[in-house]
C-alpha cells in the first residue's frame, strides 16, 4: 500500500536532486542504504515491501532504482519487471544476499545495470549510482557527484 511507502529527502539545495528508490523487506538494509545516499545528498524514497515499491515507480518520479532480490524466487523481479517496463533507460540495480546464476542472468536479461552481493561498500555503491544515473540521465541532463542535475557541457568543435 502506498502507506507502506516511507519518504526521507535529502539536500536539495533549491534543484531537483536524483530520486533513488530502495525496495527491500530488510528495514536495516533500507536504513543503511537510505543513509549512505542522503549523506551524499541523494533523495530517497524507501518502499519495505515489493508491492510498495511497483505503486512508487508507478506515481513517483524516480531517476535510479535498488531492489532487493529477496530469496532464490527472486521476489524482487516484480520491480525490476515494472521499472524497465516504465522507463527503459533508468538504471535497476539488483541487490542480493544468495548469489544465484539464474536469478543474476534473469536479471540481467530483464535489464538490470548490474546484480551484487549484500552488503555492499557504500563508496562501491555511491560509485554505482553516480556512474549510472549519468549514462541514464535524458534529455542533455545528468546530476552532479551530489545528485544535483546540471547540463552537459559538449566541447565545441574549432
Amino acid at each position: 500500500m502506498a502507506s507502506d511507502v516511507f519518504k526521507q529527502r535529502g539536500i536539495g539545495f533549491g534543484t531537483r536532486s536524483t530520486r533513488v528508490l530502495l525496495v527491500d523487506e530488510d528495514t536495516g538494509d533500507l536504513r543503511n542504504l537510505r543513509v549512505t545516499l542522503e549523506g551524499q545528498g541523494y533523495e530517497v524514497v524507501t518502499c519495505p515491501t515489493y508491492e510498495a515499491g511497483i505503486q512508487c515507480l508507478e506515481s513517483e518520479s524516480i531517476d535510479f532504482v535498488v531492489v532487493s532480490q529477496g530469496s532464490l524466487a527472486f521476489e524482487g523481479r516484480s520491480v525490476l519487471d515494472r521499472a524497465v517496463q516504465l522507463d527503459r533507460h533508468r538504471a535497476v540495480l539488483v541487490l542480493t544476499r544468495c548469489i544465484d546464476m539464474r536469478c543474476y542472468l534473469d536479471a540481467m536479461q530483464m535489464g538490470a545495470v548490474d546484480y551484487l552481493a549484500k552488503p555492499v561498500p557504500a563508496a562501491d555503491l555511491l560509485r554505482f549510482v553516480r556512474t549510472h544515473v549519468n549514462r541514464a540521465a535524458p534529455n542533455g541532463k545528468r546530476h552532479d557527484l551530489m545528485g544535483q542535475a546540471s547540463t552537459r557541457q559538449t566541447p565545441s568543435v574549432a
